[in-house]
């Protein structure tokens, strides 16, 4: 094989519903993509089965790689090594980390996928011109990742940018994580459309709240602008913290435009600083991040 192809790497994104494989030549750039469902409701066991048989895929086009990066819709607890917070609930409590390797026969690296996201848009997206990058994830939960200079910075305990779970409202909605307030239970998408339903007791998704807001229908407005306004107050907290040189939102929230101007004026209301110089940035690739991110991890 030829030196490029030794370099070559191999990234796998473990959702709840489908599981994404790509193969990276040594430019970053994907040569192979591929998906399978995940078939999560067939259990643990079945789940290693499928992550295995889109490796064998993938290492038919990358044979020289002996080291695959995964994310996962968890983290790995840093006391007993399985993992811990997954939405993928059979994951949580096992050690997968430990399972995939045994079953793959090569060295694994397994990282939440807030952190997959973080760490690509930081070395070939949005953020690459900068050295502290705050990646966001914002869709139907709240999650982040914290890359400086290229290096993804996990604590101790593996919860280096969790900003979905620190409280701006201790009066507000209780959250799974047992505290109330927390960002996720406020700026989520389905925190949001709760927040309308309470107000008109009907359901409306996001999209239908932020096109009901652009034509000032009432009560949209109402709940789209304290959206904005939570989401100003959150990432100021955590920029007030980091000063990051730049946070770039990902998930599906991020596609929502007022972000980059209504959310960025909130941030400035509520920042420690007369001046906000911290540019908040679109993502640049888009749903391909988390596999991307996870071959950056080897």
């Amino acid at each position: 094989m030829s030196a490029a192809g030794s370099h070559q790497r191999i990234g796998i994104d473990l959702g709840g519903t489908k599981i994404e494989g790509v193969v990276l030549d040594d430019a970053n750039q994907p040569i192979v993509r591929e998906r399978i469902a995940t078939e999560s409701t067939r259990g643990y066991e079945h789940i290693l089965d499928r992550v295995a048989l889109l490796t064998e895929r993938l290492r038919s086009a990358a044979p020289e790689c002996t080291r695959i990066g995964i994310g996962t819709p968890g983290a790995v607890s840093s006391r007993d090594g399985t993992m811990k917070n997954c939405n993928t609930t059979c994951l949580n409590g096992r050690p997968l980390l430990d399972d995939l390797q045994a079953r793959l026969a090569v060295e694994v690296r397994v990282e939440n996928d807030a952190n997959c996201f973080a760490l690509a848009e930081a070395i070939a997206g949005a953020g690459r011109d900068a050295a502290l990058v705050f990646g966001v994830i914002l869709g139907t939960g709240v999650g982040g990742g914290i890359v400086h200079r290229g290096e993804l910075l996990r604590g101790p305990q593996h919860l280096a940018g969790e900003w979905g779970h620190h409280s701006i409202d201790p009066a507000g909605p209780s959250c799974y994580c047992s505290q109330r307030g927390c960002v996720e239970r406020l700026i989520a998408g389905p925190a949001v459309e709760e927040h309308y339903r309470d107000i008109t007791g009907r359901h409306a998704d996001m999209p239908r709240i932020v096109a009901d807001y652009r034509v000032r229908e009432t009560v949209a407005t109402q709940v789209f602008e304290r959206f904005i306004d939570r989401f100003g107050r959150a990432l100021a907290n955590v920029i007030d913290i980091m000063d990051p040189d730049a946070v770039v939102l990902g998930g599906g929230l991020s596609n929502i435009d007022e972000l980059y101007t209504l959310g960025r004026d909130a941030v400035a209301r509520y920042v420690f600083n007369d001046e906000l110089r911290t540019p908040i940035r679109r993502n640049q690739l888009g749903d391909s991040a988390g596999v991307i991110g996870a071959a950056l991890l080897v």
